[in-house]
C-alpha cells in the first residue's frame, strides 16, 4: 500500500472503525448548496473549469467534481450515465467527500494532504467506492495560500491515468491565475474581490529551526510549546475544532476539553490583541484565513510540481519535540508527502539534495532511487555509492 493510502486508512480507522460505516453524508441541503455555490469564490472559475476539464471530458466516462475546503461536492459534472452510476455511492453535489465522512478517496485526502492525489478502486476505504478510481488536487487563494477547494476527476481507469494529475494540476493552476488577476482587478478598483482579507496577516512557522514562530504583520513571537501545538492544529484543520477534536488531536483523549479551554485561555491572554488581530475564535476553535503556515507552503509547491521550491521550503520536521498526536500525524504527513514526491518525481540532483537531510540520511531506497535516475557521468554518484554500500553494510 503507497504511504499516502496507507496514512489516510489510518485516519480512516480512526474516524470510522468499519469501513462498512464510510458512507457519504448529504451534508448541504438544496438550498444551503445553492447559497454555498454562489457565495463560494470558485464560481467565478467554473467556466475554466469547464473549457479545461468537463469539455475534454465529455465522452470519456469521467465526472468532474469541485468540492470545497470541507469536502463537499459543489458540483459534479460529466455524462450523464455516469454520473447517475456515481449517484449510487452519493457522489453528487452537496454529498460530504472528506475523510471524516468517506475514508479514503482523491477528494477528501488531497485535502488533508494538500497535495495531488490518485486514488484507485479497493484503495479507497468506503466499499461502495471499490468501482470507482479518481484523482484530485487541492485550490489555494494565491495570494494568502488559503485552501479554497478540491478538484477531482472520478471515473474508472481513466481516472487515474499517467497524465490524469497533470491535467488536473494545469486546470487549478490556470484557474490560481485567474483568481490572481481577478484580486489584482479588485484592488485596482478599490476592492478585494476572491477572498476578502478582514484580518491581519500573519505567517506561522512550524518547520526546522525557527518551529513555534508567528510573524507578519503582527509583532514577531515564539511560542511556547503547548501554543505552538495548538496554532499548528488549527493552522492545519481550516475548517476548525470543537473541543473534543482539539482535545483528541493535543492530548489523545477527546475528553480532555477542560484542559483544551484551559490551554485556550492562556493562549488568548499570552497573544493579548494580536489574537484578535490573526483570527482565533471559538465554536468552533479556528483561525483567520489570512495566517498562512509553511508547512502548508511545501505541500502547495508539491502538488504543483515544484520540487526545488519545496524541498528549500521544507527547513526541517513539523514542532520536532512535539508528541502531541494530532502534530506527530502532521508531521509525518508532510515528510511523507515530501519523500514520495522526491522518490518518483523528482529530478535527480533534487533527489540527492533531498537525500541529505537528516531524516533521510539512512534511506536506503532513496539512494537506489538515486543511482537508477542519475546520469552515467554525474559527480554525485560516488558519494551516492559510498553511503549505500555503508548502509547495506550496517545491515549484513
Amino acid at each position: 500500500m503507497r504511504p499516502v493510502v496507507h496514512d489516510s486508512w489510518i485516519r480512516s480507522l480512526d474516524f470510522h472503525g468499519d469501513p462498512a460505516g464510510a458512507v457519504a453524508r448529504n451534508g448541504l441541503s438544496d438550498p444551503q448548496l445553492a447559497d454555498v455555490r454562489r457565495r463560494h469564490p470558485l464560481v467565478s472559475l467554473m467556466p475554466v473549469f469547464d473549457r479545461l476539464l468537463v469539455q475534454p471530458a465529455k465522452d470519456t466516462g469521467l465526472l468532474v467534481a469541485v468540492g470545497d475546503d470541507a469536502g463537499h461536492l459543489l458540483w459534479v459534472e460529466g455524462d450523464t450515465s455516469v454520473r447517475h452510476a456515481a449517484e449510487r455511492m452519493d457522489f453528487v453535489p452537496g454529498a460530504d467527500w472528506s475523510e471524516r465522512s468517506v475514508g479514503t478517496s482523491a477528494p477528501g485526502t488531497a485535502l488533508v494532504t494538500g497535495v495531488g492525489v490518485q486514488v484507485s478502486g479497493a484503495e479507497h476505504f468506503s466499499p461502495e467506492a471499490h468501482r470507482w478510481s479518481c484523482s484530485a488536487v487541492p485550490i489555494h487563494c494565491p495570494l494568502t495560500g488559503r485552501l479554497l477547494g478540491v478538484v477531482d476527476l472520478t471515473g474508472h481507469d481513466d481516472a487515474v491515468a499517467s497524465h490524469s494529475l497533470a491535467l488536473l494540476r494545469a486546470a487549478v493552476a490556470a484557474a490560481e491565475a485567474q483568481l490572481h488577476v481577478e484580486a489584482l482587478k479588485g484592488a485596482a478598483r478599490g476592492r478585494s474581490l476572491t477572498v476578502p482579507v478582514t484580518r491581519t496577516s500573519a505567517r506561522l512557522r512550524v518547520l526546522g529551526p525557527e518551529a513555534g514562530t508567528l510573524d507578519g504583520a503582527v509583532p514577531s513571537r515564539m511560542l511556547g510549546g503547548r501554543h505552538a501545538e495548538i496554532l499548528a492544529l488549527l493552522g492545519w484543520n481550516r475548517g476548525g475544532l470543537d473541543a473534543a477534536e482539539l482535545a483528541e488531536l493535543l492530548f489523545g483523549d477527546a475528553g480532555q476539553q477542560v484542559s483544551v479551554r484551559a490551554e485556550m485561555a492562556r493562549l488568548r491572554k499570552a497573544m493579548g490583541s494580536d489574537g484578535s488581530r490573526i483570527g482565533l475564535d471559538s465554536r468552533p476553535y479556528r483561525i483567520g484565513p489570512t495566517v498562512t503556515m509553511d508547512a502548508r507552503d511545501v505541500l502547495r509547491h508539491l502538488g504543483a510540481g515544484r520540487h526545488r521550491e519545496a524541498l528549500t521550503a521544507y527547513t526541517g520536521p513539523v514542532l520536532p519535540r512535539s508528541e502531541a498526536p494530532g502534530v506527530v500525524d502532521i508531521r509525518l504527513e508532510v515528510s511523507g508527502a515530501l519523500r514520495e514526491s522526491m522518490l518518483s518525481d523528482a529530478e535527480p540532483d533534487t533527489l540527492v539534495d533531498y537525500l541529505e537531510l537528516p531524516e533521510a540520511s539512512a534511506d536506503i531506497e532513496g539512494l537506489r532511487t538515486a543511482l537508477q535516475i542519475l546520469p552515467a557521468r554525474s559527480p554525485r554518484r560516488s558519494v551516492v555509492v559510498a553511503r549505500l554500500q555503508r548502509l547495506e553494510s550496517e545491515l549484513r
